[in-house]
């Protein structure tokens, strides 16, 4: 009498492994992006860190010198791009430090110059791409644009509810982002890290579409006024790499100072790396949609939102 031949059941590993109690780590990922953005003070990232970076690198007083020539504008532009670098509308960016460390563990060595130039270069791409073409369109459209408009729908300025739209939007694609890291929702990324950093890195261009950070604003007249769209690609480039270049350090420091081991240490444990990843993009997105959809109208008096005495 024959007999069928026994079959082995075969699994096959999910490409994103969900973590454990990963309801709890998306919790406290969201408590601790909405605390953040109560104790988020925009003042003292505004003007006592950012106007006192930029006035120190630039020689002068970066809100009341004006622009004398192209030189000068794209100068400003990037030590103002660095100046705003603890923004409310640029903070979100820390989140791109676990998956440029996923993208570059896969480069030889994991402690090599090859493993930091890659996963910076592809963020780059991703940001330039976005930020150049928004600074070429922008001088195009002028002072059409909600963001440099002076006028005010009630109490609240037409160019923060510009702020408010896309930074909710922004915000939304990193909690996305997140939770696909932590496998919640289905990763189209999950074989693809440089895909991923690539996308972060448009987010981060993207940040520039809301922003209301006074320094940015002037270079944004100052693009305008020339009325060349190739300044205004050049120098909202430059704002952009200005922007990341704190973070590309801190990511630097964290490879090559360690020799690798971070990188190690982080990609050893594919569950690891899905927590480190997933909850900040959680927490920095949750932030990014609290303050900018919430606390902000709320300080117009659309709605309410717990104020601090330093806020």
């Amino acid at each position: 009498m024959s007999t069928l031949p026994r079959v082995e059941a075969v699994t096959v590993a999910p490409s994103t492994e969900r973590p454990p109690r990963v309801g709890r780590i998306i919790a406290f990922s969201a408590l601790a992006g909405i605390l953040l953005a109560v104790i988020w003070s925009y003042h003292f990232v505004d003007s006592v860190i950012g106007d006192n970076v930029a006035n120190a690198l630039l020689g002068h007083d970066a809100k009341e010198t004006a622009l004398a020539g192209t030189g000068a504008g794209l100068i400003f532009a990037f030590v103002s791009g660095l100046a705003g670098t603890f923004t409310a509308c640029n903070i979100a960016m820390a989140a791109s430090i676990g998956p440029m460390s996923q993208a570059g563990s896969r480069e030889a060595g994991h402690g090599s110059l090859r493993s930091l130039l890659r996963p910076v270069g592809w963020l780059t791409l991703g940001m330039v791409a976005v930020s150049g073409a928004y600074g070429f369109v922008g001088v195009l459209l002028g002072e059409r644009l909600p963001q440099l408009s002076t006028d005010r729908v009630g109490d609240l300025p037409v160019r923060l509810i510009q702020s408010s739209v896309v930074f909710g939007v922004i915000g939304l694609a990193l909690i996305w982002l997140g939770l696909a890291a932590l496998g919640v929702v289905r990763d189209v990324f999950a074989n693809r890290p440089v895909a991923r950093v690539v996308t972060l890195g448009a987010l981060i261009g993207g940040f520039l579409i809301g922003r209301p950070y006074p320094l940015f604003n002037k270079l944004f007249h100052w693009a305008v006024d020339e009325g060349n769209p190739l300044y205004g690609a050049g120098a909202f480039i430059l704002q952009s790499l200005g922007n990341v270049l704190v973070v590309t350090v801190i990511f630097a420091l964290l490879v090559v100072g360690t020799r690798g081991g971070f990188l190690r240490w982080l990609t050893s444990s594919p569950a690891r790396t899905a927590v480190v990843t997933g909850s900040l993009l959680v927490a920095l997105g949750v932030f990014t949609v609290v303050y900018w959809d919430v606390r902000l109208p709320a300080m117009f008096g659309y709605g309410w939102f717990p104020s601090m005495p330093w806020n």
